[in-house]
C-alpha cells in the first residue's frame, strides 16, 4: 500500500444498497470523495440467491478495472472476529484516511420473527467486531445503515423525527438496529470516533432484493399469477429510491462537523400499498392479481421520514418519486428478466 492511500471498507458491499455504493465510491460521484482502494466484506449466505451478488461484483470488478482502483473482496462473516482482525491489519493505514460503511445486516422485519437469535448475533455482535476493530486501529469514520423499523408503531407521530422514542420496538430486527446505534454511541462517547447511523426508509430500485415487495410483485404480476397483500391495502410506506440513498450516504460519508449524529434518509413522502400496486400495474402494463392476507406481526401502518436534518447537515435533496423510480425499476426489470428468472 502507497503512503497516503484512501481506503473505504462497505460490509454487505455485493448487496442492493452496497453495490450501488461501491458503483458509487469506484466511479468518484461525489467529487469530495477520493476512493484509491475499496475493500468489500461480504459472506454471499443464502437469505437470498447468492448468484446475485456474483452479479453485482462482475460489475463492480469491471468498473475497478477501468477506473484503476484495486479491489479487494473477502468473503467473511461479521461475525467472525478472527477473519477480520488480519483484513484490518492489513488495510488499516489506507482506512485511517478514508473509512468504513457498514451496511451487511440480517434484514427484514418478519424473517427476524422465526430468526431473532441470528439478526441478534449478525447485526450486534458483527457490529460490534467491526466498531471495535475500527477503535483499535484508529480508523475514525464510521457510517452505520440502520432502519426506520426503531420507530415502531406510532402513527400519531409522523412524520419520524430523529429526536423521537425509539425505546419500543415491536421486532427482533428493530430491536437489533436499535442497539447498533446505542452501540456506536458508546464508542463515539469514550473514545471520539466519527460516526453517522443512518436511518433508511424502505429503499428500492434496479438491483433490489427479490424478496422486497416491489420487486416481488412486479415479477408475480408480470407472470400472471397472484400478489399476497397484507392488510386492505391502506399501509403507508416511505419509499426511498436507491439513487437518492447513495446521495445522503455519500454526504454521510464526507461528513465531519460533529462526531456522532443519527439521520433520516427517506423521501419524505408516502405512498400507500394500493397506490404502489397501481403505479406497478401501470408500469407493467398488466392488472394484478390480489390475495389478501391478514397483516402480519411485526408491520407498522405506516413510515414517513422528517429530512431536515439530513437536508441541514448533509444537503440531503432526494429527487425521484414514486411516480419516476417505480417505472425506472420496472424498466430495469424487464430488461433482466431472463437473467431474473434464472435465479428465483
Amino acid at each position: 500500500m502507497t503512503a497516503g492511500t484512501r481506503s473505504y471498507l462497505v460490509t454487505g458491499g455485493v448487496g442492493f444498497i452496497g453495490s450501488h455504493l461501491c458503483q458509487a465510491l469506484l466511479e468518484g460521484r461525489d467529487e469530495r470523495i477520493t476512493c484509491n482502494e475499496l475493500v468489500i466484506l461480504d459472506d454471499f449466505n443464502d437469505f437470498y440467491d447468492p448468484r446475485i451478488k456474483e452479479a453485482h461484483l462482475k460489475v463492480l470488478t469491471e468498473t475497478a478495472r477501468s477506473v484503476g482502483t484495486p479491489l479487494h473482496l473477502y468473503r467473511v462473516d461479521i461475525r467472525d472476529r478472527a477473519a477480520l482482525e488480519p483484513i484490518f491489519e492489513r488495510h488499516a493505514p489506507g482506512l485511517r484516511q478514508g473509512g468504513i460503511v457498514h451496511l451487511a445486516a440480517r434484514a427484514g422485519v418478519r424473517p427476524s420473527l422465526s430468526e431473532p437469535a441470528l439478526y441478534l448475533s449478525t447485526n450486534v455482535d458483527g457490529t460490534f467486531n467491526l466498531v471495535d476493530l475500527a477503535r483499535r486501529h484508529d480508523i475514525q469514520k464510521f457510517v452505520f445503515a440502520s432502519s426506520s423499523s426503531v420507530y415502531g408503531d406510532n402513527p400519531d407521530q409522523v412524520p419520524f423525527r430523529e429526536d423521537q422514542d425509539v425505546n419500543h420496538p415491536i421486532s427482533p430486527y428493530a430491536a437489533t438496529k436499535i442497539m447498533g446505534e446505542n452501540l456506536l454511541y458508546s464508542y463515539v462517547h469514550l473514545y471520539q470516533m466519527q460516526i453517522v447511523a443512518l436511518r433508511f426508509f424502505t429503499v428500492y430500485g434496479p438491483g433490489q432484493r427479490p424478496d422486497l415487495a416491489i420487486h416481488k410483485f412486479t415479477r408475480l404480476i408480470s407472470e400472471g399469477k397472484t400478489i399476497p397483500v397484507f392488510g386492505d391495502g391502506s399501509t403507508r410506506r416511505d419509499y426511498t429510491y436507491i439513487d437518492d440513498i447513495i446521495q445522503g450516504v455519500l454526504a454521510a460519508v464526507h461528513y465531519d462537523k460533529t462526531l456522532f449524529e443519527v439521520m433520516n434518509l427517506g423521501e419524505s413522502q408516502t405512498t400507500s400499498l394500493s397506490e404502489l400496486i397501481s403505479h406497478l400495474e401501470e408500469a407493467v402494463g398488466k392488472k394484478a392479481i390480489i390475495d389478501r392476507q391478514p397483516l402480519q406481526p411485526g408491520d407498522v401502518p405506516i413510515t414517513y421520514a422528517c429530512i431536515d436534518k439530513a437536508r441541514n447537515l448533509l444537503n440531503y435533496r432526494p429527487v425521484v418519486p414514486v411516480s419516476q423510480g417505480i417505472p425506472r425499476f420496472v424498466a430495469w426489470y424487464k430488461a433482466h428478466q431472463n437473467a431474473l428468472s434464472a435465479t428465483l
